[in-house]
């Protein structure tokens, strides 16, 4: 998979996620609940500081290091895939992982300590947004290409 590649799915990852924060800010911006499936699937908009399921709240600078480094890695890995399907995956983890930082970094309550917007909840489960699905499909690429190299 070429680099090329690897850079447009990881910036379509971070441009359609920025996008629909932006929309989900404004178009729900009142707190009331929007059904898509019933109360399986709902439109609800939330300001996360932590990590899934809101975890480590109180350190999200933490979580901006972290995803920093993630966000270096991914990218080392990205550009050597040794497939096209680990290539994709890799590329949309990169894409999750760079929109999350740049929530870090540039949402308020103050830089480095941004809150990642959420608004897409899952039965109330979970509330999580475009990059969190990105990350799910890559990982699950990735643990798909693990397995095909060792059967």
């Amino acid at each position: 998979m070429r680099v090329p590649v690897v850079l447009a799915v990881a910036a379509v990852v971070v441009a359609v996620d920025q996008v629909t924060k932006v929309w989900a800010q404004s178009a729900l911006a009142d707190g009331v609940p929007r059904p898509v499936l019933g109360s399986f699937l709902q439109l609800r908009l939330l300001f996360n500081p932590g990590a899934a399921f809101s975890i480590g709240a109180g350190s999200t600078w933490i979580f901006t290091v972290v995803t920093a480094v993630a966000v270096v890695v991914l990218g080392w890995f990205a550009f050597r895939p040794s497939s096209s399907v680990q290539g994709v995956g890799l590329a949309l983890l990169l894409g999750g992982a760079v929109t999350h930082l740049w929530d870090r970094l540039f949402r308020p309550p103050a830089f480095g300590r941004g809150h990642v917007v959420d608004f897409i909840d899952y039965n109330g489960w979970f509330v999580g947004n475009v990059a969190d699905i990105a990350l799910t499909v890559g990982a699950v690429l990735l643990v798909l290409s693990g397995l095909r190299k060792a059967e």
